[in-house]
C-alpha cells in the first residue's frame, strides 16, 4: 500500500522536475505520467514520476517525439519505481535510433562546414548541390545529408 505522505502535489512535482504545471497536465493527457486523485479531485504523483519526467526531457532534447517516448515508456509501470533492468530495456531500444541521429548530425556538420568554409554554393563538388534535380527520384528532403 502506498503511503499518501510520499505522494507529490503538482506544485511539488513541477518544482522538483523543472516542468511547468501545464506541461505536466499535458504529459498526463498523453499518458506519459499518471496521477492519483484525492477525494477532493486534486492530483497526487508517485515520486517515480520524477524519473519518467527526466527521461522525457532528455529524450525530447535529443529529438525524440512525445509519441516515440510514449511508445517506449508504455511497458514501464507507473505505480512503482522502475528497476535498473527496466531502464536498460528502454535504453537498448533507443540505442539504434540515437546512433542514426548521431550519424545524421555528423554528416550535416561535415557537409555544412565544407560549404560555409568556401563561401560558395556553386562548386561542382559541393555536397549540397543538386543540379537538374537529380535526387528527385530518391525522395523529398535533403537526400545527401539524410541518407
Amino acid at each position: 500500500m502506498l503511503d499518501e505522505r510520499t505522494l507529490l502535489t503538482i506544485g511539488q512535482l513541477a518544482e522538483r522536475s523543472g516542468v511547468a504545471h501545464s506541461a505536466l497536465r499535458f504529459y498526463e493527457t498523453k499518458e506519459l505520467i499518471v496521477s492519483i486523485r484525492t477525494s477532493g479531485n486534486q492530483r497526487r504523483y508517485h515520486p517515480s514520476m520524477l524519473r519518467r519526467i527526466a527521461l522525457i526531457q532528455v529524450a525530447q532534447l535529443v529529438g525524440f517525439t512525445l509519441e516515440d517516448i510514449a511508445k517506449e515508456l508504455e511497458g514501464l509501470s507507473m505505480k512503482k519505481n522502475a528497476t535498473k533492468r527496466d531502464w536498460e530495456k528502454v535504453a537498448n531500444k533507443w540505442q539504434k535510433d540515437l546512433d542514426a541521429k548521431l550519424h545524421q548530425i555528423q554528416s550535416l556538420k561535415e557537409n555544412l562546414t565544407g560549404c560555409i568554409g568556401c563561401g560558395c554554393l556553386s562548386m561542382e563538388k559541393c555536397q549540397l548541390l543538386n543540379p537538374d534535380d537529380v535526387l528527385y527520384e530518391d525522395g523529398s528532403g535533403a537526400q545527401r545529408i539524410l541518407s
